[in-house]
């Protein structure tokens, strides 16, 4: 399948609507589609520039009444919570205008990303429903090896985010199918936080 040549900030799998708002990451995971993909299905999200946040809104004027969508995702080629404000101000609009159910797909660095926030306060406030984490290890030192954080502590701060956003949100907990990982351990984990765990299979890059 063909993919489009100029970036998607809005685009779709099946029946949910994503939103591609960044390429930016506090992760460098090896394993992330971006080192060899330009995009998904048919779609590039590999954007020249962020869009703003009346650019996202405009796309999804466009979409959001197109089909019967279950949910609409932010989830793209970066972490959403580095534009914590633009999160924001999207689940406004889209509670507001379109009623539709909103999750967050993210690194669970909202936090450290978001010195002196209540991330979750702030996402909950805006109409946040439910929050997917990936975690993919079990371990803060496999963490480090194949997530290759840009902050320290970063596994241990991914499990304060769960362990504060299960707290609010409809929360589950992922992890990529990988050599390093104990997919048991991670299951461990999620259960003992009481979280849904979902495994996701691990996509090679091929160069």
């Amino acid at each position: 399948m063909r993919v489009t040549k100029s970036p998607s900030v809005v685009y779709w799998l099946d029946n949910t609507l994503y939103l591609n708002i960044t390429n930016q990451c506090s992760n460098n995971c090896y394993f992330c589609l971006r080192k060899s993909k330009t995009g998904v299905s048919r779609f590039n999200l590999k954007l020249v520039e962020e869009p703003t946040v009346n650019e996202i809104i405009g796309k999804l004027e466009d979409m959001i009444n197109v089909r019967n969508w279950n949910e609409v995702v932010f989830c793209g080629f970066g972490e959403p919570l580095t534009r914590l404000d633009c999160v924001i101000a999207v689940t406004r609009w889209i509670k507001r205008y379109a009623g539709k159910t909103v999750r967050v797909d993210t690194n669970g660095h909202g936090y450290l990303l978001n010195n002196g926030i209540d991330v979750v306060k702030e996402l909950k406030e805006a109409g946040v429903d439910r929050i997917s984490v990936s975690l993919n290890a079990h371990n803060a030192e496999t963490y480090a090896q194949i997530c290759a954080p840009q902050f320290e502590n970063a596994f241990e701060n991914v499990l304060a985010f769960i362990a504060k956003a299960r707290e609010e949100f409809k929360l589950e907990v992922t992890a990529v199918r990988l050599p390093e990982t104990d997919i048991e351990r991670i299951r461990e984990i999620a259960h003992s936080m009481e979280v849904r765990f979902r495994l996701r299979d691990y996509v090679p890059s091929v160069w």
